[in-house]
């Protein structure tokens, strides 16, 4: 039977409660208890060194298509060295940081999602709460702390292959001088626009774990629930990326640059 929109809206507004609520419980042990550091290693692992391949091929093909296209249009109006600039700015503060987390949502999300809801569907979670061992402390805390430490590094692998190869493209495809390309580069790149990348980057993964985690846990039952939940994961977290990129860039340019 199909919600009504005043249940689907109750149903959001109960799922963004539970959200904060896993937050708050993640904060909290971390300022009390002492995480799992193999868990959390492990998970560093698998969230920042197997990601690269992916991070990085997203960031040199951005880089190369910003670098392509600013030059063709600059190139009408004879402004060809303010290509690099372009790039630099736009990879450090927005395509960096939301590339990165989108393919991380993807790759890594999904992932915890669906092995947290395999956890609860095989009634493991359930075994762990009978040994006396917390989930929130056990599974999400290693999780999270490996998101936020794992998404600027790989932000910032993701900008300096993508400023690497669009200096390529620039300068070797297209003809651009190189030495007005880094010139430009270098005068209109503040060290602001990497901050608000590196620092969207923190948030996104907040996102992305937090996101991934709680939907696990709320997997229904069965196969079909897992399915459902690593789906849910992957797209709520897209989404909220996004949305949360808009009103990160308000606040930060107003922050930096009054």
């Amino acid at each position: 039977m199909q919600k009504l929109p005043i249940q689907r809206v109750r149903d959001a507004i109960e799922e963004l409660g539970e959200f904060v609520r896993l937050g708050v419980e993640t904060l909290g042990s971390l300022r009390f208890k002492r995480p799992s550091w193999r868990q959390f290693v492990d998970q560093l692992h698998f969230i920042g060194v197997k990601s690269q391949s992916v991070v990085l091929t997203t960031g040199a093909a951005t880089g190369m298509v910003l670098c392509a296209q600013t030059y063709f249009q600059f190139h009408k109006v004879k402004m060809d060295t303010a290509t690099g600039a372009v790039v630099s700015v736009g990879m450090c503060s927005e395509l960096g940081p939301v590339l990165a987390g989108l393919m991380l949502t993807g790759r890594v999300g999904a992932a915890m999602s669906a092995e947290l809801g395999t956890m609860k569907v095989t009634e493991q979670i359930d075994a762990l709460r009978t040994l006396a061992t917390h989930p929130v402390d056990y599974l999400v805390v290693p999780r999270v702390l490996a998101t936020i430490v794992s998404a600027p590094l790989l932000t910032a692998q993701s900008v300096v292959v993508g400023i690497l190869a669009s200096y390529m493209i620039g300068v070797h495809l297209l003809g651009i001088e190189g030495a007005y390309y880094l010139a430009n580069m270098r005068r209109y790149t503040d060290p602001v626009d990497v901050v608000t990348g590196l620092i969207k980057a923190v948030v996104f993964g907040i996102i992305i774990s937090l996101v991934s985690c709680l939907k696990g846990l709320r997997c229904p039952q069965g196969a079909e629930g897992v399915g459902r939940a690593t789906t849910e994961s992957v797209v709520a977290a897209s989404i909220s990326i996004l949305i949360v990129n808009f009103f990160l860039t308000l606040f930060l340019t107003r922050l930096f640059h009054g």
